[in-house]
């Protein structure tokens, strides 16, 4: 069968899953999650293919290790075949990895000298390749980059308006959440309109502005800090902003990496970074959450608006992420600012988080498509197998 077991990292979570090839596709064997990484306490779910629960169990976990060493023990008793292949997703590889890649030792030399690209993400990464090697000593492992899909941002939409010499050091627009945009696009297939915004709104939100399937824009930056507000990130901010935190709050270099990504966002402005912790406490009247979730939702607009420049039309928008995927409210508040392009949704499809919100005279289309990035791992993995 030849399964692959896909890998995705994130703050406090493990998703992964066990994929087999079907004709053209990947199959799910089983998914899961461990929660609650790094907390007092954390749970472990696997299901099967179709949805069905195989296995759950509370559990804390002191590291994203120590939960896949769980993991694949949980695996293991469950009867399921070894995988022959490991790929894990990879959110930022620096200027010099962006292709998805078979892990090498030169490929891990060249990912630790990318750590101040992203060094809340890229130790954790190294961590589990090494603890996955060390688990499966035989099998081949690799990096599938969250930037790689983002490639084809012409030079005007990454360049940053700064000296040449930070250019040429990789100070520049890379984009993410790629994995999510490509497995979008290929579950749209034939179906993806030639000029869409696909916004990923989850805790972490970006969107992207995707041209005959490339993307062409992209909200978040050098660094998953930028773009959109964010369940604990500032997203953009004026730069200003950071001179008066240094100069006046002597805030140091740590200091204003914890502030902004951990201390910022709904999390600053509603008091939770939870969504439908927001909307619970909106709903009843809570000011601050009320303005959180607006404050958003404008911000997401206002990109999808201004992706509708960079690709001289709005023929789609496609909602995904957990909070894309799930929140009626915010894509109805999204949608309602956004009528003056031609966006109209039928409110009943809405509420019932159906396929296809659009009215049908609408000229854009307005869908829902649930990103799968484990499987999006497994065909990557495939395709660089079959070289």
């Amino acid at each position: 069968m030849n399964p692959i077991l896909a890998v995705n990292s994130g703050s406090s979570t493990l998703k992964f899953g066990l994929f087999v090839p079907d004709g053209e596709d990947e199959r799910a064997l089983l998914r899961g999650s461990a929660e609650g990484i790094g907390k007092g306490k954390g749970t472990l779910e696997i299901f099967d293919g179709g949805g069905k629960s195989l296995h759950r169990e509370e559990r804390k976990y002191s590291s994203q290790l120590e939960a896949l060493k769980h993991v694949t023990d949980a695996m293991a008793a469950l009867h399921f075949e070894p995988p022959v292949a490991i790929g894990h997703r990879i959110v930022h590889g620096g200027p010099r990895l962006r292709d998805h890649a078979r892990i090498t030792p030169d490929v891990l030399k060249t990912l630790g000298a990318a750590i101040h690209f992203a060094p809340l993400h890229i130790p954790t990464s190294i961590e589990l390749i090494r603890g996955a090697e060390a688990i499966y000593p035989d099998l081949p492992q690799f990096a599938c980059f969250d930037t790689a899909f983002h490639q084809s941002l012409p030079e005007e939409a990454y360049r940053y308006p700064l000296p040449a010499t930070f250019a040429e050091e990789g100070v520049r627009r890379y984009g993410f959440h790629g994995l999510s945009y490509a497995s979008v696009v290929h579950r749209l297939g034939s179906a993806l309109k030639p000029r869409t915004v696909i916004a990923h709104l989850g805790n972490g939100s970006s969107l992207a502005a995707v041209f005959d399937g490339r993307s062409l824009d992209t909200s978040m930056g050098m660094t998953p800090t930028g773009g959109v507000p964010m369940g604990t990130r500032t997203g953009d901010l004026d730069p200003g902003v950071l001179f008066y935190l240094i100069r006046v709050h002597k805030l140091d270099d740590e200091g204003l990496e914890t502030l902004l990504n951990h201390k910022s966002g709904l999390l600053a402005l509603g008091g939770a970074s939870d969504m439908r912790q927001l909307q619970a406490s909106a709903a009843k009247g809570d000011h601050d959450a009320a303005l959180a979730i607006n404050i958003f939702c404008r911000a997401v607009a206002r990109t999808v608006a201004a992706f509708a420049v960079s690709l001289g039309a709005l023929d789609s928008l496609v909602f995904a992420g957990g909070i894309g995927e799930h929140s009626a409210e915010v894509r109805a508040k999204v949608c309602a600012q956004l009528r003056l392009l031609g966006v109209e949704i039928n409110e009943e499809r809405n509420q019932a988080s159906q396929a296809l919100l659009s009215l049908e005279e609408s000229p854009v289309e307005v869908r829902i498509v649930p990103s799968q990035e484990e499987a999006q791992i497994a065909r990557e993995v495939r395709s660089l197998l079959a070289v």
